[in-house]
C-alpha cells in the first residue's frame, strides 16, 4: 500500500511537471510575434537586424526629411543625434506627427530603410517615449520642454 501511494505520488509530481513545461513552451510561443524590442538610429547603425526582426525604432524626426509619396506612402528621417535612418510608412499619419517631434515606429528593417507598419507620434507638448529620452540623453542631444538641454548644458 505504501509503495502505491509513492508511485502515484511521484507520477502527479512528473504530470504537473510536464503540464508546466508544456505551458510555458506555449505561452513563449504565442509571445514570439508579440515582443517588439526598441533601437535608436544610433544602435541599428551598429549593428544592422535580420531583414526579417519586427521591431520598434523612436528618435525625432529630422527637420526637412518628410516628403509625401504618391498616395498615402510618406518617407522621413528619424534620428537620435548621433544616426539617421530612412523610414517609409504606407498609411494615415497621427495628427501630432511633425518634424522635430518625437515618434515610435514599428516595423522592419529592409536594404537600409525602415519599413514602419506603424507609426506612433507624441501625445502632447511634453511627452517623449522613455526610450526615445533615454537614446537622446546617451547622445547628448536631448532638449526639455523649455528646449534648454538638462543641467543647463
Amino acid at each position: 500500500m505504501r509503495g502505491l501511494k509513492k508511485k502515484r505520488r511521484i507520477q502527479v509530481i512528473l504530470v504537473a511537471f510536464v503540464a508546466l513545461a508544456v505551458s510555458t513552451g506555449l505561452i513563449g510561443y504565442a509571445m514570439r510575434d508579440g515582443i517588439n524590442f526598441f533601437r535608436s538610429p544610433s544602435q541599428i547603425a551598429d549593428t544592422p537586424p535580420a531583414p526579417t526582426e519586427v521591431f520598434r525604432i523612436g528618435g525625432l524626426v529630422e527637420e526637412g526629411s518628410l516628403v509625401r509619396g504618391q498616395g498615402e506612402t510618406v518617407r522621413f528621417n528619424v534620428t537620435d543625434g548621433g544616426a539617421v535612418v530612412p523610414v517609409t510608412y504606407r498609411g494615415v499619419l497621427p495628427d501630432l506627427f511633425a518634424e522635430n517631434q518625437g515618434m515610435i515606429g514599428t516595423g522592419r528593417l529592409v536594404d537600409g530603410v525602415f519599413e514602419a507598419s506603424e507609426i506612433l507620434a507624441k501625445h502632447d507638448e511634453s511627452y517623449m517615449p522613455k526610450e526615445v529620452v533615454d537614446a537622446l540623453k546617451e547622445q547628448g542631444v536631448y532638449r526639455d520642454a523649455e528646449g534648454e538641454a538638462p543641467n543647463g548644458s
